[in-house]
């Protein structure tokens, strides 16, 4: 009851700016190593292809992990990432790999299980947590289990939804779920294709199976966690006769006892589910149950992306504090594209000024960052996705952008020859050089990587800026979002936990300029406030630390 009121009572203080997270005033907030930690997205077949067949493979990524990070803190050449996710790796039937075969088994285009172990050994040399890509919901229709359970074995007869006649209903978005097997007689259930069967996780049996293949991960191969894929869909628990085919809290309850289990075999993995949902409240019910640690807030990754395409903050703004109001303190992720949407700089239509500012808020806006391979260099790619996935060009060499010596298994993007690794990594003016600089901010500053949020009001659309602080740091982050000068403009806050700022000092910017010192009122906040002696710049980037 004390709690409450304490609650309470703070909200009634704070009045408007109650926005902040009540997570955020609590003096306990102890950061785990997922918060500290910046992302990146990398699809293995098209990254560095190591024996020139055409496809990227483990060995390749171990050759180019200096890229990424060397594990030399004192350098600031690598591009400073600290964790990696990896698209599937296990064996499959497609491309992509989220048609596991063999779930213990590294896709034979990759490599061994041996080539992924040296991976983990030399990824965590250099500081680097690796997480993989782990598909609960289904398997390809050629998995073993599958084939079993479609010729009857009676150990996997029920590993899979089957049913006598089609039922009368169709999938969470309307689509058909149903296909007959005429071997079986049957109708099975699989709610993303035909030939990706779902699993049925009703059966203890397919649970315990998947626990063990957590823990095969975590204890035999090393990994630090999982991306779990479309976690909305593992169960479809009936009510009143009808099942419930999304987001049920049968759902969430079976993650919640996976999420215990693979931190019982090791406390310090970390999981983040994949809710395809713009709406906060329903991803939130997965972090705020713990049945994942993180999840991705892809409205606030919309948002990132119009706010960089329109110039204005209104909509930004407006999702920022919707993400302070509904998880917990640093409980989600953020991105700006991945696997399955176009690319950044296509949906920016190849403005890399925008892209630049749609950086600026990725890496310095709350949630645990992760950013898509390539978009480091401006990439470009629309659906479908092959067309989104293609490979990494490493330097200008005609058709295979030093990614291979053979022939790339996807042909590389388009004019790729003026967006390349090799081309911007030594220019300190270029894209690249832009991210390497924003994510060695972040991580040389706690404040950024898990600190309390206040947004700030602003008198124009495009000038916008929120404070970002912990116990020993306030730093306030200054942007202009447009193409156009800022100069009329002034920032507002109603109130805040300090009561007295000393100094304000520029400690990262895009143009040169010197910071102007808030005065605060009785209620910490501030009135009528320029941050900067200039008016802000187009696309401009200001950190400026208040003592």
């Amino acid at each position: 009851m004390q709690k409450i009121m304490l609650v309470f009572l703070t909200i009634l203080l704070l009045g408007s700016i109650a926005i902040v997270p009540l997570a955020a005033q609590e003096d306990n907030f102890e950061p785990q190593w997922w918060h500290e930690t910046t992302w990146y997205l990398l699809f293995v077949r098209s990254f560095y292809d190591s024996d020139g067949d055409g496809i990227g493979d483990i060995q390749g990524i171990i050759e180019k992990l200096d890229y990424l990070n060397d594990g030399d803190p004192t350098t600031t050449d690598d591009l400073g990432i600290t964790g990696i996710w990896l698209m599937p790796v296990m064996e499959a039937e497609s491309y992509h790999g989220y048609d596991t075969i063999d779930y213990r088994q590294i896709e034979q285009d990759y490599g061994t299980n041996e080539d992924f172990q040296a991976l983990i050994s030399a990824a965590h040399e250099r500081g680097i947590r690796i997480v993989l890509d782990l598909v609960l919901n289904h398997t390809s229709d050629v998995n073993p289990w599958f084939e079993a359970s479609v010729a009857g074995d009676s150990t996997y007869a029920d590993w899979y939804i089957w049913e006598d006649e089609k039922p009368n209903y169709v999938g969470p978005w309307g689509q058909n779920v149903w296909y007959r097997n005429a071997q079986r007689n049957q109708f099975y259930y699989a709610v993303f294709w035909s030939r990706m069967p779902d699993l049925n996780h009703e059966n203890p049996a397919v649970t315990a199976e998947i626990y063990d293949v957590g823990r095969f991960w975590i204890e035999d191969m090393g990994v630090d966690g999982f991306r779990l894929d479309a976690i909305r869909y593992l169960t479809e628990p009936v009510v009143n006769d009808r099942p419930i085919l999304a987001d049920s809290p049968d759902n969430r309850d079976y993650l919640r006892a996976f999420n215990d289990y693979v931190h019982s075999v090791n406390p310090d993995v970390y999981t983040v589910g994949e809710v395809l949902l713009n709406t906060p409240n329903t991803i939130a019910r997965y972090t705020n149950e713990n049945a994942v640690d993180q999840a991705w807030d892809f409205a606030l990754a919309e948002s990132i992306i119009a706010a960089a395409n329109f110039g204005n903050k209104r909509d930004v703004e407006s999702r920022l504090n919707t993400a302070l109001r509904t998880y917990e303190r640093g409980d989600f992720a953020t991105l700006t594209a991945n696997h399955d949407m176009n690319r950044l700089l296509t949906q920016l239509q190849g403005d890399g000024d925008k892209n630049r500012v749609a950086a600026n808020l990725l890496l310095t806006l709350p949630g645990t960052p992760y950013i898509y391979y390539g978009e480091e260099i401006g990439m470009m790619g629309g659906k479908p996705d092959e067309f989104i996935r293609r490979p990494l060009p490493w330097d200008a060499t005609p058709e295979t952008g030093g990614f291979t010596s053979g022939t790339p298994w996807q042909a590389l993007e388009e004019g790729f020859e003026s967006r390349t690794i090799a081309g911007q990594i030594d220019d300190p003016d270029s894209l690249l050089s832009h991210y390497r600089n924003l994510i060695h901010l972040r991580n040389a500053h706690p404040a950024l990587q898990y600190g309390a949020t206040i947004p700030v009001d602003s008198s124009y659309r495009a000038a916008w800026g929120y404070l970002r602080y912990i116990d020993d740091e306030t730093l306030l982050v200054v942007l202009n979002l447009d193409d156009r000068e800022a100069e009329d403009y002034t920032f507002d806050i109603e109130t805040s936990p300090f009561s007295e700022f000393t100094s304000a000092e520029v400690i990262f910017s895009t143009h040169d300029a010197e910071a102007n010192l808030p005065m605060l009122n009785e209620n910490g906040g501030f009135t009528d406030y320029i941050p900067i002696d200039v008016p802000l710049p187009p696309y401009s980037l200001y950190v400026i630390r208040l003592r």
